[in-house]
């Protein structure tokens, strides 16, 4: 045989050597995969929530019309493969993929509403009351629309606008019109790169404002209009107004939340105490609260009906009773004011209560799919929500539980013995407790940079009381309320209130509690999301293959690298990360919101401290013109006066100033003036030994979508009217609004 056929040979016995071991290895995956295949349904949703994300991730947007095109394409391509399923699964992979990239290209289209496009200090406004939401301190916030500015023509005319109205204002109701003198502002961008964007919120949400009302509210048409949406509305307000009538201060603020949903009315000390303790999400109206309404509803109906013998007996009554449970659940969502975690828990519970009519176990993952797939399709932006992710990721994790603890539960209760009931009770309770804490725990610190660690402890104590006490008075006060008799159930459920307010507050109180750590990076908090669905939705021995994803994920929180300096978008704000963990602000910034995202951005667990002469044990240096400070070998100088600009540019590395710098004013170093924040946004900055590593702005961060504001508008000169516009007190608490709703 001639060398060259012994080459051939060769490559031929390699080649089938390889091909042998690609056969072995794709027979080891595939397998499994296969024997997976009742599961497969389940990843529906997660290929559409990849899609949605990748929507916010990218600057390109398709046409409204473009997806369904494409989907039908795709569609036809997988008819024509349907004797190759591989290739039918791959295309229907880019078929998941590919509706949830357009339904979130839709929705953006589809709320696309006008945005004010400069801040209006001063205009007379005549608009439609359409929600009215009670605030601290008896204070109310207003959604208005059909707007009319009086002598005001504006480029962009709002749809909708929401502002607080001015203390000691006449009680207005959905349906009316008032007239009052407000200021307003266009929904802000994040305070930092990669933070959250109030303007992205209020996008979807129409409206194309925000702000104050200032002087006398006057009432224009005193006859509120019909629908079922003014009167849900209205509804809503008047319980409100009877719950805080009744049981005043923090009581009577907790309670309507539990009923009516909003938690505006709440003082931030509890709020906080609450997030700290673990018990947030039991302000919000979520799985717990739908589920103990149902069941009451159901089994309260249920033993009326059974106390009549000819009906009890000949009809049946389970199933009466399960369609009226429903009923309930259903008022209770509109009541409740239909946010995202009572949405789902609200589709879940129903399906679950159709599983009684039908005679079918509903509880299973294919619900908990299908109810996400819902969200998904007609709310895709819920998906960046931590609403959405906690309320989802607790579910999930309940739901893998109850299949895998199901049956040894059910033969080790069927033994008997009353004492088995009590222990099985308290020990689901705190297991229960465990993995929804430990499920929602990521999805808490990436959004809140909290942890919990005494949440089992809260929740064994506070729960029950909410079981037991506090909804069963909810539903029967609303009950009472037609006849004017609410208080009967009212005040023992203020009683149960503040049991669990005064858990929150002993609990928030504890060493260690509401932990201040640091987001996850984007690949790692990928890699927790993606690791921790494989562990849940599949079911063989390789869904531990999970874990390396998790761990992966939290390896992240140890290795991330937190911004050293923090530069806000034109008002003058500065902040400083020390090496020891404390933070500095530069003085006489009022900006509540934008200090406490950053404080809790570089999981600082104290008050800042204020940059001045002597700060940081001595590390700052400050005269009438400028402050300087060291850090990392970097000489950064944070200017007053304009007249401290020659000084500084010849000495520092990084000049930072509140006022516009002309290009050839300040040479050598690296500079962030006002107009560049003005035009990127906020700015974040890491230093190394020595040198600056990298910046990271806002606006580079956000892409352009239909929500981002042309910053090119900024760098036009305003008129003087419009210059120092005035601090909203609402406002304040506007860059918190999805993360409170959501807890």
């Amino acid at each position: 045989m001639s060398l060259e056929g012994e080459r051939t040979s060769s490559t031929v016995s390699r080649w089938e050597a390889f091909n042998v071991a690609a056969r072995r290895a794709w027979a080891l995956i595939s397998a499994p995969f296969l024997a997976e295949r009742e599961r497969w349904p389940l990843w529906l949703p997660v290929l559409m929530g990849v899609g949605i994300a990748a929507y916010f991730a990218t600057a390109f947007s398709l046409a409204p019309g473009t997806a369904p095109v494409a989907l039908a394409g795709l569609a036809l391509a997988g008819f024509g493969m349907r004797r190759h399923p591989g290739y039918v699964l791959v295309l229907a992979v880019l078929g998941a993929l590919l509706a949830g990239y357009g339904a979130m290209a839709f929705r953006s289209w589809q709320v696309a509403a006008p945005v004010l496009e400069r801040p209006l200090a001063v205009a007379m406004l005549s608009g439609d009351v359409t929600d009215v939401e009670p605030l601290e301190h008896e204070g109310l916030r207003v959604v208005l629309t059909g707007l009319d500015f009086e002598k005001r023509p504006l480029g962009a005319m709002p749809e909708r606008i929401r502002i607080r109205l001015p203390p000691k204002s006449p009680a207005v109701r959905p349906g009316q019109r008032i007239r009052l003198y407000v200021s307003l502002m266009p929904p802000s961008g994040p305070v930092l790169p990669g933070g959250f964007d109030f303007a992205r919120h209020a996008w979807f949400q129409r409206l194309g404002a925000v702000g104050y009302g200032m002087g006398t509210v006057e009432i224009l048409e005193e006859k509120t209009e019909s629908g079922l949406k003014n009167w849900i509305a209205d509804m809503r307000l008047a319980i409100t107004l009877r719950i805080h009538r009744q049981l005043p201060g923090d009581s009577g603020a907790v309670a309507a939340a539990l009923i009516t949903g909003g938690e505006r009315a709440i003082s931030k000390p509890l709020l906080n105490a609450y997030r700290d303790s673990g018990l947030a999400h039991l302000l919000s109206v979520s799985g717990l609260h739908i589920s103990l309404v149902a069941g009451l509803v159901f089994v309260g109906l249920r033993a009326l009906l059974a106390l009549i013998g000819p009906l009890a007996l000949r009809y049946p009554i389970k199933k009466w009773t399960a369609v009226g449970a429903a009923g309930a659940a259903l008022f209770y969502l509109f009541l409740s004011g239909a946010f995202v975690p009572t949405q789902r828990s609200f589709l879940m519970t129903a399906i679950v209560l159709l599983g009684v009519v039908l005679d079918r176990q509903a509880i299973s993952m294919r619900l908990v799919a299908w109810a996400a797939l819902a969200i998904l399709l007609t709310q895709p932006e819920s998906l960046l929500g931590a609403s959405f992710q906690m309320s989802f990721a607790a579910v999930l994790a309940l739901v893998a539980l109850y299949e895998l603890a199901q049956g040894p539960v059910s033969v080790w209760r069927r033994q008997g013995g009353w004492w088995r009931g009590f222990v099985l009770y308290v020990g689901l309770l705190a297991l229960s407790s465990l993995v929804a804490g430990l499920a929602t725990a990521p999805f808490a610190i990436d959004s809140f940079n909290r942890f919990n660690p005494y949440g089992v402890a809260s929740n064994m104590l506070a729960v029950p009381l909410s079981g037991v006490l506090v909804m069963p008075a909810a539903l029967i006060s609303v009950l009472l309320m037609p006849l004017g008799l609410e208080q009967l159930a009212l005040i023992p459920m203020g009683w149960g209130v503040d049991l669990i307010n005064i858990i929150a507050y002993e609990v928030a109180s504890w060493p260690g509690a509401g932990l201040a750590v640091p987001s996850f990076s984007p690949l790692g908090f990928a890699a927790l999301v993606l690791g921790g669905l494989w562990l849940l939705l599949m079911r063989r021995i390789w869904r531990l293959l999970g874990l390396l994803g998790l761990l992966f994920g939290l390896s992240t929180l140890a290795t991330v690298r937190l911004p050293d300096l923090l530069a806000d978008g034109g008002n003058g704000l500065v902040a400083l990360r020390l090496q020891d963990g404390r933070m500095l602000v530069t003085p006489g910034k009022k900006d509540p919101i934008t200090r406490e995202a950053w404080r809790r951005h570089l999981a600082i667990g104290g008050e800042p401290e204020e940059l001045g002469q002597g700060a940081g044990d001595g590390l700052v240096d400050c005269d009438g013109l400028a402050c300087r400070v060291r850090m990392k070998g970097v000489w950064v100088a944070f200017l007053k006066r304009p007249e401290g600009l020659l000084e500084d540019c010849a000495k520092s590395d990084l000049v930072i100033a509140p006022f516009a710098i002309l290009e050839q004013g300040c040479e050598g170093p690296l500079v962030i003036d006002r107009r560049q924040r003005l035009r990127l946004g906020a700015h974040a900055v890491w230093l190394s030994e020595g040198r600056i590593e990298r910046i990271e702005t806002v606006n580079e961060t956000r892409r352009h979508h239909p929500w981002v504001k042309d910053r090119q508008l900024k760098n036009q000169p305003l008129p003087v009217k419009e210059r120092n516009l005035p601090a909203s007190e609402s406002d304040e608490t506007e860059a918190e609004e999805a993360p409170l709703e959501s807890q």
